[in-house]
């Protein structure tokens, strides 16, 4: 199955700053053990935490002032490394979903930086982030159908389906991690000033780590307005 990511032109004209990372794994599963990584990434959230709150880190007040931006309370709709962060802060640890979740959330909360997972085989045909017309369908965890007001950033595919609202703010149930999944589609963004190398650095992180886990053979891409489409 051949899926398509990219973001609007309109998306690229509004944050020119945007770094993109998409990483495609086909054979995963949920028979692995992540503890001792979730551990080492946890501890180097934690020193960024010990000096500094998540609101004060870059990489968040990046997102904070891109959500301003779209007409978002930032600290209402927060982008989901930062929600992450404050539990983390708060609770110590994060919740343990899937391994592969649980691996991706440890390294978001070490960078700082969204990182979303999606189930390739609930995508149609493509991802793309743009702005929602009014009529695309986003499936909450609990099952419940809501519809994205036009302007709003989302992540439709070709039946028109959000995988995801507000940006980085709410994945979609619809296309959520399973124990039964195998394909996956990773996608980490930033808009920092280092944006370019830390998410670069994301990205060779995860790759190592899910070659290690898995018997996987990663495609990656760091995407840009010149070149904004990656095809698994």
């Amino acid at each position: 199955m051949t899926v398509r990511f990219q973001h609007s032109s309109d998306i690229w004209r509004d944050f020119p700053e945007l770094v993109p990372a998409v990483i495609s794994v086909r054979g995963v599963s949920a028979g692995v053990s992540v503890e001792d990584r979730i551990a080492t990434f946890g501890e180097l959230a934690a020193k960024r935490l010990a000096t500094a709150s998540e609101g004060e880190l870059p990489e968040i007040q990046a997102w904070r002032r891109a959500f301003s931006k779209m007409g978002l309370k930032p600290t209402q709709y927060r982008c989901a490394s930062e929600s992450l962060l404050r539990r983390f802060r708060k609770e110590g640890s994060l919740p343990r979903l899937h391994p592969l979740i649980d691996l991706c959330n440890a390294v978001s909360i070490a960078y700082a930086i969204p990182v979303a997972v999606f189930d390739t085989s609930k995508i149609a045909e493509y991802v793309e982030v743009r702005h929602a017309a009014g009529d695309e369908t986003y499936v909450t965890f609990s099952g419940e159908r809501e519809h994205p007001p036009a302007g709003e950033v989302i992540f439709a595919d070709a039946e028109r389906m959000a995988h995801a609202r507000r940006w980085t703010n709410r994945q979609s149930g619809y296309s959520a991690i399973r124990d039964t999944t195998t394909d996956v589609l990773i996608v980490a963004e930033a808009l920092h000033e280092t944006a370019q190398s830390d998410v670069e650095s994301l990205m060779v992180t995860l790759i190592d780590e899910l070659a290690a886990l898995w018997p996987v053979t990663p495609r990656a891409a760091i995407l840009s307005s010149s070149a904004p489409e990656f095809t698994v």
